[in-house]
């Protein structure tokens, strides 16, 4: 995967949080554009709520998914 393509999928308006999946079957969630950091060969990964920081090679990104975005009215 391609800065390009991760850019778009952060600079997507309105943004939809999507998952990362790496060449050894780790996935990533990015839940907010500010979760991430996009650099010209990684993208850092934060995760607030779990305390966490990731830092993973664009090289070994296989797959991007969009994920079902929350409900807006609770159900």
């Amino acid at each position: 995967m391609n800065t390009e393509a991760l850019r778009g999928l952060l600079n997507h308006a309105p943004f939809e949080p999507f998952e990362l999946i790496t060449s050894a079957g780790q996935r990533h969630i990015i839940k907010h554009p500010e979760f991430a950091i996009l650099l010209p060969t990684r993208i850092v990964i934060t995760d607030p709520v779990a305390d966490s920081v990731s830092i993973v090679s664009l090289l070994h990104l296989t797959e991007a998914r969009m994920l079902a975005p929350a409900s807006r009215n609770g159900g």
